[in-house]
């Protein structure tokens, strides 16, 4: 009885999710987007982990001083309420053919929510955009794109960006040189 219970419930929450358009990725971002405490032991090990994110168990319990069980408790906890969203290998551009940044400003013929979500949808499949904002201002969105050089660029405004949906403007402003760069938030 206890299972059939489970398995209504189960039934009746897929038809709820599936009923008002929501996925499971949405619903893990809602999770995620709500503020969590974090006291002063989570803090250390959230500024250890953005240095290093490779460190193992036992390196970042000693350098938070804590014991190697308490330390992983505590990021698995992190992980599971969404303050540690993954581990990555962050790239030198250079070093991999991607020596130009380009800042773009995009305006949008319209502002009605089928063409932001036109938009966004496409947007996301441009492999060379790293980051998408919108914006309040001038502009509706502000991406970053990184290319091999301003031919490369020139291609990617063609083939890609001048062809998403809703775009009336594009204004792209070329980085000279990166003065400074984290992907550290402050805590």
């Amino acid at each position: 009885m206890h299972f059939v219970k489970h398995m209504r419930f189960n039934l009746l929450c897929s038809k709820w999710i599936f009923s008002n358009n929501l996925s499971l990725k949405s619903l893990i971002a809602k999770k995620a987007s709500k503020h969590v405490k974090l006291d002063e032991i989570d803090r250390r090990i959230l500024t250890a982990l953005q240095k290093s994110g490779r460190m193992s168990n036992s390196e970042l319990a000693d350098k938070i001083n804590l014991s190697a069980s308490a330390c992983h408790r505590r990021v698995q906890r992190l992980e599971s309420e969404g303050v540690i969203k993954n581990y990555v290998a962050m790239l030198d551009p250079r070093a991999v053919g991607r020596r130009t940044t380009v800042f773009v400003e995009i305006s949008l013929q319209g502002q009605a929510d089928e063409t932001l979500a036109a938009f966004e949808r496409e947007v996301a499949l441009v492999p060379d955009v790293l980051e998408c904002h919108l914006m309040a201002g001038t502009a509706d969105y502000l991406l970053k794109v990184v290319a091999a050089d301003t031919d490369d660029y020139a291609r990617i405004h063609r083939q890609h960006l001048a062809r998403l949906p809703g775009v009336a403007q594009l204004q792209s402003s070329f980085a000279l040189r990166t003065v400074f760069k984290t992907t550290a938030l402050p805590l």
